[in-house]
């Protein structure tokens, strides 16, 4: 008897088997990125929601960017006219990447956008409210450029420190389009780095390929060699001068506390004897 058959009454009876598609994914658990309204975090916001995106399909930022052609939509978002399966399919995309920015933004922030049609004028109006406008967002991004130029490490700040404001800069440039190759932010780390970094710098430069090291990489090798660093300074820095105790030293101390106390200049030493150890001394 075959598996999924079983025999009552004398007769064969067949029971269809029912399967399960391990093939299917299941759907993204993770949580849209929530944006309080708060401007000072709006960058920090667009930044977690295109990870978001990207995460679920990278064609959907494109069309949250660029929009979706000639598709036709009335003020709720829904297509009007028929469409090709391929256009049937965009819509689709559009449909979702439009039902998350609504999921991510307050009730308020969605009521000033109600009447954008596609997820394009939504965004773009977003950004408008909190970026400024296109000319607003060149000047931002010249301001950010003139400080990745000039970045240093700080005198007091450890890698880790120093690394956290970098990326903070990057993460700026990246959202105003500005955003460079890895190796510009390597080369552009080293450079900043305080002089008596010079010695590490030379190596890393001789024994690595600044094109293919990342920073990561970079960042670690250098958190190594700040243990080294930090290791050997504070033995120079509790190097102090000694003040003298002992012999003709603190005998010609005395002389000098006895000078204060007498002010008639009357002591039992000999002044050329004084004069000769306060030389020395000096």
């Amino acid at each position: 008897m075959s598996v999924g058959e079983s025999s009552v009454s004398g007769s064969s009876v067949n029971h269809n088997v029912v399967s399960y598609d391990y093939g299917v994914k299941k759907a993204d658990s993770r949580k849209v990125p929530k944006f309080n309204g708060d401007p000072e975090e709006f960058s920090w916001w667009k930044t977690n929601f295109y990870s978001y995106i990207m995460g679920l399909d990278e064609e959907l930022w494109d069309i949250l960017e660029d929009g979706v052609g000639n598709l036709d939509f009335d003020k709720e978002g829904v297509v009007v006219n028929k469409h090709t399966p391929a256009q049937k399919k965009m819509y689709k995309k559009h449909h979702k990447i439009r039902g998350s920015l609504v999921l991510a933004i307050p009730r308020a922030e969605y009521m000033k956008m109600s009447d954008k049609s596609t997820t394009k004028a939504m965004f773009a109006s977003l950004c408008a409210n909190y970026e400024g406008s296109k000319k607003v967002r060149e000047a931002k991004a010249l301001v950010l450029v003139h400080q990745s130029e000039l970045f240093k490490t700080k005198d007091d700040e450890s890698i880790e420190e120093m690394y956290s404001r970098f990326q903070t800069l990057v993460s700026g440039l990246q959202i105003l389009k500005k955003s460079y190759v890895a190796s510009d932010h390597v080369s552009k780390i080293l450079r900043s780095l305080l002089a008596r970094w010079r010695p590490k710098v030379t190596t890393i430069e001789e024994a690595k390929d600044l094109n293919t090291l990342s920073v990561e990489d970079l960042v670690s090798s250098l958190k190594v060699h700040e243990i080294s660093l930090d290791e050997h300074e504070p033995a120079k820095k509790s190097k102090s001068i000694s003040l003298p105790s002992k012999g003709k030293s603190s005998k010609a101390l005395k002389v000098i506390e006895s000078e204060e106390e007498s002010p008639d200049g009357d002591s039992d030493e000999d002044p050329t004897e004084m004069m000769a150890m306060l030389s020395n001394q000096l």
